[in-house]
């Protein structure tokens, strides 16, 4: 009697692509949830890290009694001792021998996020150079770096070039060169670009009575370039004011909200001043991509990327202002430099960007917040009625938000 042996029986090909089908469609809708999932754990590492800089900021107003200056460094002598007259200076105009009081807040609370060792290289002589030149003029045994470093845009001080994972976004994928030291946090000036960059002074010229008179009446926010604040300065409360914004970094892909538009002429800080939609509504925006500067109006070469320097307090690196609504475009005068713009909140989650309350809470605020008239004037030191010191934010709950004494409190949650 003979025993017939099993037959084996495998897939047939139908049975092995309707498998394969199916494995398809659950990736297809695994993955969104997986990415969703990937991206709340970044927001929320990118939640706490501006968590821990608020903590920083209350410890420092602990230990000094005042904010950390946004604006701080060393200043070299404009003339000899004795002669106070301002004039040509070659020692004043060395961007190496000094910061020149350019450096941001972030570089002053670094001792409180447990970066010592950075901050002693900064706060002492350094004789150390990112590329290692030992015969050059400076950064060398022969001739260190000054205390406090060059000013920021100085890529051969190593501190300056060195990327702190505290002061970065996890949403943010930009990295490396052109950029020096990157940063996704910036202190919040307040809601006008009039002496957005040197508060009471003139570049670096010694105070001056007319710019100081501008500064104390459109310099309305948390902070204020070069000049010394504390707690006690925020008379409609630490809870119902922005200390800090979070800014993306520049990619090198003409985001209007990260770089600045490359145009002849305009705008000024006149023109802006009176219209803050300024770049949006002369045609500097592509109408087909609105993320992005129109063709023609692109590589502007003399201002490098936002957030490309940590330790820069000027508005386009290190600081935002509560005037555009979060992710809006980046407005600046075209005078070739670094200095007077909008440069408002944005980042790389969807729909909105992070804040950061005087209190130290970390808010999430949409792009659709409230920000009243986006093409009135500034609140600015003239004698227009309308853009007068003292009057309320033109630009509604954002606006508001952004300011430290103009009674405006919040009372409902936002």
């Amino acid at each position: 009697m003979r025993l017939s042996k099993p037959k084996q029986r495998g897939f047939t090909l139908v049975e092995l692509l309707v498998v394969i089908a199916i494995i398809g469609v659950l990736v297809g809708l695994l993955l969104p949830a997986v990415q969703a999932a990937r991206e709340a754990a970044r927001r929320m590492s990118c939640s706490n890290n501006f968590k821990q800089i608020g903590l920083a900021i209350h410890n420092y107003h602990s230990s000094y009694q005042q904010l950390p200056t946004h604006g701080s460094g060393t200043m070299p002598l404009l003339q000899p001792p004795g002669n106070v007259a301002d004039g040509p200076s070659q020692v004043w105009r060395s961007s190496t021998t000094a910061s020149r009081e350019s450096l941001s807040m972030l570089v002053g609370i670094l001792p409180f996020i447990e970066q010592q060792a950075i901050w002693e290289q900064i706060s002492n002589p350094s004789a150390e150079r990112t590329d290692g030149n030992l015969g050059a003029a400076i950064g060398t045994i022969a001739n260190p770096w000054n205390p406090m470093g060059p000013t920021p845009q100085d890529i051969n001080y190593i501190p300056w070039a060195t990327e702190i994972v505290a002061y970065r976004c996890p949403s943010d994928p930009g990295f490396g060169l052109p950029a020096l030291g990157r940063t996704n946090f910036a202190a919040c000036i307040g809601d006008s670009a009039v002496q957005s960059d040197y508060g009471p002074y003139l570049n670096v010229s010694p105070f001056d009575r007319s710019a100081a008179e501008d500064a104390r009446a459109a310099c309305r926010g948390f902070f204020m370039p070069r000049q010394r604040t504390a707690f006690r300065d925020c008379l409609d409360g630490l809870s119902n004011t922005i200390a800090m914004g979070e800014i993306a970094t520049d990619l090198g892909d003409e985001d209007v909200r990260t770089k600045v538009p490359n145009v002849s002429g305009s705008p000024h800080i006149n023109h802006i001043r009176q219209n803050p939609s300024y770049c949006a509504d002369n045609g500097l925006i592509d109408p087909e991509r609105p993320r992005f500067w129109a063709p023609g109006n692109t590589g502007n070469t003399a201002i490098a990327g936002r957030g490309y320097r940590w330790a820069s307090h000027m508005p386009f690196y290190g600081s935002v202002m509560t005037i555009l609504p979060p992710n809006r475009e980046v407005c600046i005068q075209s005078n070739g430099y670094n200095t007077r713009c909008i440069a408002g909140v944005s980042s790389r989650h969807q729909g909105g960007a992070h804040v950061l309350m005087g209190d130290g809470a970390v808010r999430f605020l949409t792009d659709s917040i409230e920000a009243g008239d986006s093409r009135a004037g500034m609140v600015f030191n003239i004698t227009w009625a309308a853009q007068r010191p003292g009057l309320p934010s033109p630009y509604g709950l954002w606006g508001s938000l952004g300011t430290r004494a103009a009674r405006e409190v919040i009372d409902a949650e936002f």
